[in-house]
């Protein structure tokens, strides 16, 4: 009833302030100012606004960043995945979504507003339907899918209207909900099913124009994340499904991440796993090569086994695996233990790759997992270049508990191909032998590619060139993720006792506690500070709660973590004082009353 009269007041200031503008723009000017504060009011004074912090950690919270949430009352949990963002946290959104048209538009981005929901047959003209399988959340009944990105929808407006160089370059960019049906979403806000990301487009004449956009976005997402106060480190990276050539990412050294980096500290090289290269020593070729034995191992299945009933070293071993490509079984070599990387692996072999299913290995190889070999094998054998002309090496025989010794690849492995296919290790050296490689878990904030001309051929998206040629539009491709950013923050900014805002991020620059507030001396001083604050132009929390005791108010603003707290309380009052403290460093003052707007610019700014 009270919202109901509230809106009706305004509509009937409205109302009025509409008909004198004419003659009275001041009054309109005053009204409307005079229903702003009122309402600010609401959202400022923790009295009369929603902030439900809580004590106690979630039990389905594990992650920094996903507890302070919501303990600090940002954030709340729909469904798996599925996150509401309560007002202190949106208004964090928003600053970032501001930090970030600010920069967009500073390298000549245009701002969009594209629909989330996509008629299916573009995309299916890209074969990304395909692509993301499962992770692409489909209309029932309907040929519509929810968007995960939007390079198909932002290819099918150029193709309508970029139709001559005169036309490019052109950058055009949109912070939209995307949707992705994540068949474990964890971590809170950083993998979701849905998620709010800024996803940038770059449409050019030239290759040579892609490389100017490019850099100049990069820069840009250096400047965002730079004014956001986030520690990152730019990897090289596989684009996966965006398809493309260049790709980089922007990454948070974190446990929760769900990336794994190769990073070296000394030169400065950083790659995403998917592409890292490191040195490290193959296997040695004998003088003499030994000749082919059949050994019985039963119930030896894996190198570790192998090497412990034979009491040979695991880099005499020949690890396979079997995977299939378009349909057709292909073996994978890999020395010891080295994993095979299967991104490295789709690259290499393109098309559909998938790791064998156990039923199909007896009917491929002979045998099952364990005694899988490259002798005798009838399909195509790829090796890691650690295994390059080895001989003396120990694989499976094709036939269950059965190993094959002395095998030389040079003499007994027809036609095997050597590619890179291993995942880099800690402690291994950099490719070009300058420093130690350390591999660690990391969170993407952002992603930009060079698409080139995947997406605008398979639209038909031309144009016609300085000599009347058509030509498809060369594209590129640039996302952040808005929530992530805020939680990469939050991972790098907290202690024991809650989150430490910057002046940036911050909901609100100041947190102000009225200490007793039914004394008319705290009160009545609280009231005019919270007032002579926000004129000056701080964004104030106020804890105006009567019956929160001291220490309760004091937790929640370490726990919610506002750049700095102003306390009022009756001890100060008597030495005309305030105290001030900074939540970053701890570091506490007590300041008479006049000197406080001088202090405050001091610490904030």
């Amino acid at each position: 009833m009270k919202e109901q009269k509230s809106e009706e007041r305004f509509s009937h200031q409205i109302k009025v302030s509409l008909l004198l503008f004419p003659f009275e723009k001041h009054l309109h000017f005053i009204i409307f100012v005079t229903y702003l504060f009122t309402n600010y009011d609401i959202i400022m004074k923790l009295s009369k606004s929603f902030v439900p912090t809580l004590k106690e950690v979630p039990a389905d919270a594990v992650i920094p960043s996903h507890v302070l949430m919501i303990r600090a009352g940002l954030v709340r949990m729909l469904s798996a995945g599925i996150y509401s963002f309560l007002p202190a946290g949106y208004k964090v959104v928003k600053k970032i979504s501001d930090i970030i048209r600010k920069e967009m538009d500073a390298v000549g981005g245009q701002e969009f507003h594209l629909p989330a929901l996509n008629p299916k047959e573009i995309w299916e003209q890209t074969n990304r339907v395909e692509a993301f399988g499962d992770t692409l959340f489909h209309i029932q009944n309907r040929d519509y899918v929810l968007a995960p990105t939007h390079e198909e929808i932002m290819a099918y407006h150029a193709k309508g209207e970029l139709k001559s160089y005169k036309d490019m370059p052109q950058m055009w960019y949109q912070i939209q909900t995307k949707f992705r049906n994540e068949a474990r979403p964890r971590s809170g806000v950083i993998r979701g099913r849905q998620f709010l990301m800024k996803d940038a487009y770059t449409f050019d004449k030239s290759w040579e124009d892609l490389d100017v956009a490019y850099a100049g976005l990069e820069k840009a997402y250096r400047n965002i994340f730079d004014k956001c106060g986030i520690k990152y480190f730019v990897v090289g990276a596989a684009s996966g499904a965006m398809g493309g050539s260049k790709s980089e990412e922007f990454m948070v050294q974190s446990d929760a991440g769900e990336d794994t980096v190769a990073y070296c500290e000394e030169t400065g090289y950083a790659a995403n796993v998917e592409v890292a290269q490191s040195i490290v020593e193959g296997a040695k070729r004998c003088d003499e090569s030994k000749e082919l034995e059949e050994i019985h191992t039963p119930d030896v299945k894996s190198i570790d086994e192998l090497c412990e009933f034979l009491k040979i070293d695991e880099t005499q071993c020949a690890k396979s695996r079997v995977y299939i490509h378009d349909e057709n079984p292909v073996l994978v070599l890999m020395l010891g233990n080295d994993e095979v990387n299967e991104m490295k692996l789709d690259s290499v072999l393109g098309g559909q790759v998938r790791p064998g299913h156990a039923e199909e290995l007896k009917e491929i190889t002979g045998a099952d997992a364990g005694s899988i070999g490259p002798i005798g094998f009838k399909h195509r054998i790829i090796a890691d270049l650690r295994l390059k002309d080895a001989n003396n090496m120990f694989s499976g025989a094709n036939k269950n508990s059965y190993h094959i010794g002395g095998i030389d690849f040079q003499r007994d492995v027809e036609k095997v191909e050597y590619f890179d296919l291993r995942t880099v290790q800690t402690g291994e050296r950099t490719i070009n032998d300058d420093g130690t490689l350390e591999v660690f878990k990391a969170i993407e904030l952002g992603h930009i590619f060079k698409l080139g001309t995947k997406y605008s051929e398979a639209l038909g998206a031309t144009f016609i060139d300085e000599d009347g040629k058509e030509k498809p539009i060369i594209m590129g491709s640039y996302g952040i993720g808005v929530e992530r950013v805020m939680a990469c923050y939050l991972e790098q900014n907290h202690d024991e006792r809650g989150i430490q805002w910057n002046k940036e991020l911050a909901p609100f620059h100041i947190h102000l506690l009225g200490l007793n507030m039914k004394k008319e001396n705290v009160k009545e001083t609280s009231e005019k500070l919270y007032n002579e604050l926000k004129q000056t132009g701080y964004e104030v929390l106020f804890d105006d709660r009567l019956d929160a005791s001291a220490g309760f108010k004091f937790n929640d603003a370490d726990l919610m973590g506002m750049p700095v707290q102003v306390v009022v309380g009756e001890k100060g009052l008597k030495e005309d004082s305030v105290e001030i403290k900074v939540r970053k460093t701890g570091e506490r003052f007590s300041v008479k009353l006049n000197e406080l707007s001088d202090k405050l610019k001091e610490i904030l700014g």
